[in-house]
């Protein structure tokens, strides 16, 4: 008696707890007559809106997506949605919903991957004729130091990987068509039950395609691309360095079913100049001048990027002096103006004279206690005491 009495309790809870669930279309947000398309795009819209990845530490939007998950497998199941269209809540309790559980796999999880599309920003993995990018390329070409202070246009050829004009990149040979792969049945993707999710990844005989090749182009092998010589015009901006890269867009290996191209990187090497250095966007050059010309002053002959110009060299100059030429220098890059040229001195001694330079010269010295050798008199001075005498 008395057990029949508690299951007479448990059935009324049962009842009870049935009356109490929200109708599934209510949930859902759909009508009764809606096709399976209709609950499907109704869920995803909830279901993302609901999410606790989306609702952290929101109680009552995870019960609420706990609502929808339980609707939508009752609905989008059809014979689950015609036991509850019959029965109700209590058709379906021992089959999809609470209390008994929902089931997550088959259809459940198909939308799932949906969800996690829209919700994270990316594509589903596995989508038939999905396109790959190309690689990127890369390629050195050097320029000479006046080419990277101006600017130039240079050729360059290089091999890439470029469309396959036999069979125009889909692979196949011409007069035949892919076949669909039998592994993926044509979506891309394969899956597999783990637990109580149905899992997907992308189809290993047909690399996510949904199509394989079984007459290959003879061309390229079945490819899409061949390699080729590429013949292209590189415009060099004024004001490159050592070191730079230029990137140029499209120009790397063509893609893959409709990938797009990668980029081609061009790095630059500036051949060294006899006798212009670079620091930054200024030139450095030395100049040797004559003794005479560095005591007495006078004017030099120096050269610039733009060619030579007349430098006035004061008397008195002193060797590794640096005289500076503004705006000279190298264009800036990122930047508009130039650098400037800096001009170090250097002081030439002859390494032979004549009897008659040699005795101006001995003349010259005999002067050496003139105020003009003041700073060498000091240093004599002061050179005496270190040497203590």
């Amino acid at each position: 008696m008395w057990r029949a009495s508690l299951q007479l309790t448990k059935t009324l809870e049962t009842v009870e707890l049935m009356a109490a669930k929200r109708d599934y279309y209510e949930i859902l947000e759909v009508g009764r007559d809606s096709n399976p398309e209709e609950i499907k795009k109704a869920y995803r819209r909830l279901a993302i809106q609901f999410h606790p990845d989306r609702n952290p530490d929101n109680k009552e939007a995870e019960d609420k997506f706990k609502e929808l998950s339980e609707a939508y497998s009752v609905l989008s199941d059809q014979e689950k949605r015609r036991l509850y269209d019959q029965f109700g809540h209590a058709g379906v309790s021992r089959d999809g919903g609470f209390p008994g559980g929902f089931d997550f796999s088959g259809s459940f999880a198909d939308i799932f991957s949906d969800i996690f599309q829209d919700f994270f920003g990316g594509g589903r993995p596995g989508r038939q004729q999905r396109g790959y990018r190309g690689d990127d390329l890369r390629y050195r070409i050097a320029v000479t130091f006046e080419e990277a202070v101006f600017g130039a246009e240079k050729e360059i050829t290089y091999p890439r990987l470029s469309e396959c004009e036999r069979c125009l990149g889909d692979g196949v040979e011409p007069g035949h068509s892919p076949a669909t792969c039998a592994m993926c049945e044509g979506r891309g993707e394969v899956r597999y039950q783990q637990a109580f999710f149905t899992m997907a990844r992308t189809c290993p005989n047909c690399g996510g395609r949904g199509k394989v090749i079984e007459h290959p182009c003879t061309g390229c092998r079945g490819e899409g691309r061949k390699r080729k010589q590429r013949t292209l015009t590189v415009r060099i901006p004024p004001g490159v360095d050592d070191g730079n890269r230029l990137r140029i867009r499209g120009e790397g290996d063509g893609g893959v079913s409709g990938g797009g191209s990668g980029d081609l990187f061009v790095q630059i090497e500036v051949k060294e100049h006899p006798f212009f250095m670079r620091e930054n966007d200024d030139i450095i050059c030395e100049v040797p001048i004559r003794m005479e010309v560095a005591a007495v002053g006078g004017t030099v002959e120096v050269p610039t990027i733009e060619g030579p110009i007349e430098l006035k060299i004061p008397g008195g100059t002193q060797p590794g002096q640096v005289f500076n030429l503004r705006g000279k220098g190298v264009p800036r890059l990122h930047g508009s103006g130039r650098g400037d040229q800096y001009v170090r001195i250097n002081v030439e001694v002859p390494h032979k004279i004549s009897k008659k330079q040699k005795q101006l010269l001995e003349e010259f010295t005999s002067e050496s206690k003139s105020s003009a050798y003041k700073a060498v008199s000091r240093f004599s001075k002061e050179f005496s005491r270190y040497k203590g005498e």
